[in-house]
């Protein structure tokens, strides 16, 4: 029984615009979901405390300024600067790396002698994975004062050099799937087409597109991560700098590739597509699969190599999953367009290639899909960051994604039954008995016979025709068979169809582009969460510079009951401390709430707890000086906070004292 192949509508005129116009509207729902409201993408490293701590008033001013972070991050002379009430320098310089073990810890010397008042801390760095970070706060000498300082209000990789470099990040993506994944459809499923100038030029174009957005990222990323201004992309200083830093090293190394890949796309469409003889073709199109996935790798690996993937855990195999990811998309998405191309661009295009690409768009979700279940366990790590940060949110989108773009494949492959169906039921013998639509000797004679009668011939003396006017007649001829042609191919329903069906297809692939670019310059969910924790493992508090420094989250359940408390407890020793405390909303302002209390307890020792109420200073800041710690040893700190008149919630951590 022959199966039938869905329909979209009566109208050949409507259909288009009716997909078009869902299209469009699902694309506005989906931009407008991931970016609604959305600040800059903040990136991976995040400050995960300070000495002294943002807002802490100190009674004398401190010897340096230490920053602790929540991973490997990349500083210059620069990076941190401290500045006065009246915006003067007030360090020292070049900031000193006092990482050690899990901590990672920068600190910078301050001049002498420090007056009292407001200093502002602002610091600018580049995290493991290529992304800048950047930051301000501030704490008082004494008591706090007016200050002439701003505080920045945009991060890092911001303005127009931000915007320019986002740009390019998109089009390199753009131009591998296209390169990638367009010299895949030729030599895996459809050998003819290196001959077709449409996909001769799409290729072409991935590769021009990818050069020249691997260039401009490479000018662009030492006013990227650092001043801001795009006069300096062209500073040869600056572009040393990059050239030694592990992003510049796989930009320069994609360059190198690109170069190589220039000889594969020449061998592809200029000696390969002219040879006839099989045996040597067969030979040839090993070599070129094994130098293009060679070459392919390589370019995948410049991304693995300087992004997430090889920064966080595991990652000696984030880094291999990451380039079989990417090669998967380039296979799937740049193999839709490619075929997109030859449907509407190529006479002759096989339902066998259509079946060869269906059989390698499968393979590409077997292998996405493995992947993408490891990076997003990697990258998120639990149940509330897929659904409480904006990587996890963007990760959801991107499911709903390729769940559609599934569902409208497996249309696509029912038009690629009635296709095969139909091809089949012929009785040809040959590849040609494959072709979909193409234009056989009857019709050219028969486009022939049916053109308008031309005036008589033009001859000159010799009685020869005109040469101008043979070729006129020519020109004439062959637009009139290639109309013929296209009016054939857009009459088949089973043709047209597939066309329509691999459009939506092939639109949707461009907003899952968008959303997975947008995902690489995300903060993963996982280190999101651990930074909101304040630390990034489940050991006891850590002590900096005699200070113990707490970042705990609450949730009261009621109206306005989330928030992060902040805990200060200096010397953090035995004997008297002194303690700070601020609550702060989820966005990180101020949240004055009804009640705070702490509570001690060693229960090691059946010591405690020890209550402490302490005095509100200013909104969202408590105080309490005095506080006894009778012995060292491993503390259990219990905060108790009350957001109204019936909703509380008391949190706690062991913290080593002493």
């Amino acid at each position: 029984m022959t199966a039938t192949a869905p329909r979209l509508g009566p109208s050949p005129i409507r259909r288009p615009l009716v997909a078009a116009a869902l299209l469009a509207t699902l694309i506005s729902l989906l931009l407008g979901l991931v970016l609604a409201g959305a600040s800059p993408a903040s990136a991976h490293a995040a400050l995960t405390g300070s000495d002294p701590q943002d807002g802490a008033v100190v009674a004398t001013a401190p010897e340096e300024v230490t920053l602790t972070f929540s991973e490997q991050i990349a500083m210059d002379d620069d990076s941190i600067r401290v500045l006065d009430p009246s915006g003067e320098r007030a360090d020292e310089g070049a900031p000193r790396d006092l990482t050690s073990g899990g901590a990672v810890r920068y600190a910078v010397q301050l001049h002498s002698g420090l007056p009292d008042g407001t200093y502002t801390v602002a610091w600018q760095a580049v995290s493991a994975d290529s992304h800048p970070v950047s930051g301000a706060f501030t704490f008082s000498v004494g008591a706090p004062s007016e200050t002439t300082v701003a505080l920045p209000s945009g991060g890092a990789g911001g303005g127009l050099v931000g915007a320019l470099y986002g740009i390019a990040r998109y089009a390199a993506y753009a131009g591998f799937i296209l390169l990638a994944g367009g010299s895949a459809f030729v030599l895996a499923c459809w050998q003819r087409g290196a001959g077709a100038r449409p996909l001769q030029r799409l290729v072409v174009r991935g590769w021009v597109t990818l050069t020249a957005a691997t260039l401009a990222m490479l000018l662009l990323r030492h006013p990227y991560t650092g001043s801001g201004k795009l006069a300096d992309a062209f500073d040869l200083d600056g572009l040393q700098s990059v050239l030694d830093t592990k992003p510049g090293a796989a930009l320069v190394s994609r360059l190198l590739l690109l170069g190589a890949s220039a000889l594969f796309i020449a061998v592809l469409f200029g000696a390969y597509a002219k040879r006839e003889d099989e045996k040597e073709k067969q030979d040839l199109t090993f070599g070129l699969a094994t130098g293009g996935a060679v070459i392919a790798i390589g370019i995948a690996g410049t991304w693995a190599l300087a992004e997430h993937a090889s920064t966080g855990i595991q990652p000696g195999i984030a880094m291999p999953v990451d380039v079989l990811h990417l090669l998967a998309v380039a296979a799937w998405l740049g193999g839709l367009t490619a075929l997109l191309v030859a449907l509407y661009r190529t006479p002759d295009i096989t339902s066998g290639a259509v079946r060869r690409f269906s059989r390698v768009a499968f393979g590409s979700v077997v292998v996405l899909a493995a992947t993408g279940l490891y990076q997003s366990w990697r990258q998120v790590g639990s149940w509330s960051a897929l659904t409480g940060t904006r990587y996890g949110q963007l990760l959801l989108v991107k499911v709903a994604l390729v769940a559609l773009l599934l569902g409208v494949a497996w249309i696509s492959r029912r038009w690629t039954g009635r296709l095969t169906e139909r091809t089949g039921s012929a009785s040809a013998t040959d590849d040609t008995a494959d072709t979909v639509v193409s234009a056989t000797d009857d019709t050219a004679d028969t486009a022939a016979a049916a053109a308008p009668e031309s005036p008589e011939p033009v001859t000159v003396s010799d009685g020869e025709m005109d040469p101008e006017r043979a070729a006129q007649l020519s020109r004439q001829r062959a637009a009139l068979t290639a109309t013929k042609e296209k009016r054939a191919r857009d009459a088949d329903p089973d043709r047209s169809g597939l066309r329509r069906s691999v459009m939506v297809e092939t639109g949707i692939a461009v907003v899952l582009l968008v959303v997975t670019t947008i995902l690489t310059s995300t903060e993963p969910g996982r280190t999101e969460e651990e930074a909101a924790r304040g630390t990034t493992t489940t050991a006891p508090a850590p002590v900096t510079g005699g200070q113990l420094n707490l970042n705990l989250p609450f949730d009261t359940g009621g109206e306005n009951g989330k928030g992060t408390v902040r805990l200060d407890i200096s010397p953090g020793g035995t004997g008297s401390n002194s303690v700070h405390l601020w609550v702060d909303t989820p966005d990180g302002r101020p949240l004055d709430v009804p009640e705070v209390k702490l509570a001690f307890t060693l229960e090691s020792k059946d010591i405690g707890p020890l209550p402490v109420v302490p005095d509100r200073l200013t909104e969202g800041h408590w105080t309490a000086s005095g506080v006894q710690i009778p012995m060292a040893g491993d503390w259990k700190v219990a905060v108790t906070v009350r957001t109204s008149d019936i909703d509380q919630t008391t949190i706690d951590k062991n913290v080593k004292i002493g």
